[in-house]
């Protein structure tokens, strides 16, 4: 039995809430989709997020990382996008959402489908219409990395376990996306972190969640454990630990 069930992650948060919900009764995906896809102007927005909605980022890493909103979480449509939302974001949590222009629409429904009725809208017209000051987010090729952590910089691989089992950058902090929320007190705010996952999509996230919290310094790795490999960093692997 452990063998088949390492590596399998608990189920993500709204999957207990969809269970009750799917007792109780809710509103149709139309309704909910129909309700939630308000446009809203710079100002609205901000409104919004200043009562409390959380900014849900829908845009691809690439683009997120050249500008966003601070305090906003990225988890991309082109990736297990409502997996990573339900596991990381409360199903009651009201949200507002910023996306690619055009994806307003599968932004909302994706998210409707997992039980999530609480969005309040998007910025329309996408991230340009901001009227405020945007945030970047740092990123280094992975034959940069070495040179980083010879400097004290230090690693966080955000991966599986059964990914990190296999392989793993020698001396890196293992903190999985999944458990991230509620292990960031393990880190410390005033250091330098290099972050990766293992191709680029959840390394975002993780940075995100990180910079919401108060963490600044903070390297994502383009490319991800694929590109770590290949770049001269010591790897430790399951056939080293092994032996």
């Amino acid at each position: 039995i452990k063998d088949v069930t390492e590596g399998i992650l608990p189920p993500p948060n709204y999957f207990f809430e969809d269970a009750r919900i799917n007792k109780d009764g809710y509103s149709s995906i139309d309704e909910v989709v129909k309700r939630n896809n308000r446009a809203l102007s710079a100002d609205e927005f901000s409104m919004i997020v200043n009562n409390g909605a959380l900014i849900l980022d829908t845009r691809n890493a690439n683009d997120f990382e050249k500008g966003f909103i601070p305090g906003s979480i990225n988890i991309g449509l082109n990736g297990q996008y409502a997996i990573w939302t339900g596991t990381l974001i409360d199903i009651n949590q009201p949200l507002v959402l910023i996306t690619e222009v055009g994806k307003e629409h599968e932004s909302i429904l994706r998210l409707a489908r997992v039980g999530y009725e609480k969005i309040l809208g998007f910025l329309n017209g996408g991230i340009i219409s901001w009227n405020k000051k945007l945030e970047e987010v740092k990123s280094i090729a992975a034959d940069e990395m070495k040179n980083e952590m010879a400097n004290g910089v230090e690693v966080v691989d955000v991966r599986k376990p059964g990914e990190w089992n296999i392989s793993h950058v020698k001396e890196a902090m293992f903190l999985p996306l999944n458990d991230m929320p509620a292990n960031l007190s393990h880190l410390d705010k005033s250091k330098s972190y290099l972050v990766h996952c293992g191709g680029g999509y959840r390394s975002m996230t993780a940075i995100s969640l990180m910079k919401r919290n108060g963490f600044t310094n903070l390297t994502n790795i383009y490319g991800g454990f694929g590109a770590i490999q290949n770049a001269g960093v010591e790897i430790v692997t399951e056939e080293t630990i092994l032996n």
